[in-house]
């Protein structure tokens, strides 16, 4: 006699409608703790979910952190300003919506510098989300800029679009300073400007 054996039942879906809001409470606290003072129970009680929820969907911390930092805004590069000049393109990027959000960036990334050594895949979603996308900007700003005719054509791009970004990463975690307008503003016009200067001007 054969016994029928029910079907099992399908496991109960995950619901990734909170992973948002969980990853942004992630990058709050890392932005506050560092990677080293950060707790599971500080992300889950930030965002309101059970620890139980965090663990089910990211089993360590530091896959946490990686998947936190992987989905943070990036820059539109479609809607970059053209306001005709260079130093009038990067100053208008300067806005404080946008220092605010590069601030907490720079936090972020102040954070995870212990992380580095044991996961150093976390460099390439750094440079990819919190370096590159401003340096993107920059480089389709100083390219603009020579087809205009307006800075050298031999200027290095790739390391003067990097420049901002590395100086600002330094103030923060370096110097525990804030990066304000009057510090973007003074890059752009004691240092960027003058080494994009055409000499037959």
């Amino acid at each position: 006699m054969t016994i029928a054996v029910p079907a099992a039942k399908p496991g109960r879906k995950r619901d990734h409608s909170r992973d948002p809001e969980i990853l942004d409470a992630t990058l709050d606290v890392l932005a506050e703790t560092g990677y080293d003072g950060m707790t599971i129970d500080q992300v889950a009680a930030r965002a309101k979910a059970g620890k139980a929820t965090l663990y089910r969907r990211w089993p360590s911390k530091g896959e946490l952190v990686i998947d936190a930092i992987g989905c943070m805004k990036k820059e539109d590069l479609a809607s970059l300003p053209d306001t005709g000049t260079l130093r009038g393109d990067l100053v208008a990027m300067i806005k404080t919506p946008a220092v605010q959000d590069a601030q907490r960036k720079l936090k972020i990334m102040s954070g995870v510098v212990s992380m580095l050594d044991k996961h150093p895949e976390l460099s390439d979603a750094i440079r990819a989300v919190m370096i590159e996308p401003r340096a993107a900007a920059n480089r389709i700003l100083l390219r603009r800029a020579i087809d205009r005719g307006e800075i050298r054509p031999d200027c290095n791009v790739e390391f003067l679009a990097l420049l901002a970004p590395s100086m600002a990463f330094y103030r923060t975690l370096m110097l525990r300073q804030p990066v304000d307008r009057d510090f973007l503003v003074s890059i752009i016009d004691e240092i960027l400007l003058p080494a994009v200067r055409r000499t037959d001007s």
